[in-house]
C-alpha cells in the first residue's frame, strides 16, 4: 500500500519546495489590487489579480510602515517580494516587501521631473566627488580606481548606502541629501548590475525626488549600459555604468597639464612674435 501523508506534511513539503526556488524568493509581480484590508495590527492584506488569475498577498506592518502611498481597490501596482505557502490556510501567497504604483514614470514625467530645463550642468573641474553606493562591491572599486587614475587630487566622499533590499531606496535618498549638504561638487549615485529586483531602489519615487531636489548635480550610474531606471531619467546626467560615471565626473589631470603647457607655449610664441615685430619697427 502506498504511503499516506497528512495534509500538514504535504503543505510543509510544498512550502520547502518554494523556499528553495530562487525565482520565488525575490520577484516583482504586476496586477490590480482588490480586497485591500488594513488590519489593526498594521499588516495589509490584499488580492493581486489580472484577467486570468488572482494571487493573495500580505505586507507585514514593518514593511507597510515604509509605504509612501495608500493602497486602494482597483489600483494597478508592481509588488516586489517572495512567494510562499501559508500552511494554516493551505494557500500560496505573495509576501510583499514593497509596492509601487504602475505609471510612476508617467506621473513624474507629467510633473516635469525629467524636463531638460531642470538639468544642471556637471562642472568640468571638480575637487570633491560624492558617491552614493555600497561600501563594498565592484561599483565603488571602479569609481575609486578611475578617479585616482584620472586625477589623484580629487577627494572622494562616500556615503555607504544600502542599494538592494528593504530600506534601500530610503538609504540611497538619504545619501543624496547628505552629500548635497556636504558641499561636494558632483554626486554619483548608483550600483553595479543585477536583476530588475536588485535595481529596484532606483525606480522608487523617494530616490527620484532626492535627485530632483538636489542643488548638487547628480550623475546616475545604475547597473549596465542596457539597464534603465527612473533615477536615470531624473538625474542631471546618466552614465551607462559606474566606471563611465567616474570618467564623466573627473577631469584628466594629465591632459589638463598638457593643455596648460600647450597654452603656455602658444602664449610665449605669440608674445615673442609680437616683440620681434615691435623691434623691427624701431
Amino acid at each position: 500500500m502506498a504511503k499516506v501523508y497528512t495534509v500538514s506534511q504535504i503543505t510543509s513539503y510544498l512550502r520547502k519546495l518554494m523556499l528553495r526556488d530562487p525565482l520565488l524568493g525575490s520577484l516583482s509581480v504586476s496586477g490590480e489590487l482588490s480586497n485591500v484590508k488594513y488590519h489593526i495590527s498594521g499588516h495589509i492584506y490584499f488580492t493581486l489579480k489580472d484577467e486570468g488569475a488572482a494571487l493573495s498577498g500580505i505586507m507585514f506592518a514593518s514593511d507597510a510602515a515604509l509605504l509612501d502611498l495608500r493602497l486602494t481597490d482597483g489600483m494597478k501596482v508592481w509588488v516586489t517580494g517572495s512567494i510562499g505557502v501559508y500552511e494554516k490556510g493551505g494557500t500560496y501567497q505573495i509576501y510583499a516587501k514593497s509596492i509601487r504604483r504602475e505609471g510612476l514614470k508617467e506621473e513624474l514625467e507629467e510633473m516635469g521631473m525629467f524636463d531638460d530645463i531642470y538639468k544642471q550642468p556637471v562642472p568640468v573641474y571638480i575637487k570633491r566627488l560624492g558617491v552614493v553606493t555600497a561600501s563594498t562591491g565592484a561599483a565603488i572599486r571602479d569609481i575609486i580606481n578611475i578617479t585616482k587614475r584620472r586625477n589623484p587630487y580629487v577627494e572622494i566622499v562616500l556615503y555607504p548606502a544600502k542599494v538592494q533590499g528593504e530600506g534601500a531606496a530610503e538609504s540611497v535618498a538619504a545619501g543624496i541629501r547628505t552629500l548635497d549638504d556636504a558641499g561636494v561638487d558632483v554626486i554619483i549615485a548608483g550600483r553595479g548590475g543585477g536583476s530588475i529586483e536588485d535595481l529596484w531602489a532606483f525606480n522608487e519615487r523617494i530616490v527620484a525626488e532626492a535627485i530632483f531636489n538636489s542643488s548638487t548635480p547628480v550623475i546616475s550610474a545604475v547597473g549596465h549600459e542596457t539597464d534603465f531606471t527612473i533615477a536615470d531619467l531624473a538625474a542631471d546626467l546618466r552614465a551607462p555604468t559606474p566606471s563611465a560615471a567616474a570618467e564623466l565626473a573627473v577631469f584628466d589631470h594629465g591632459q589638463y597639464l598638457e593643455s596648460l603647457d600647450a597654452f603656455r607655449c602658444g602664449l610665449r610664441d605669440a608674445i615673442g612674435s609680437r616683440i620681434m615685430r615691435y623691434r623691427l619697427r624701431l
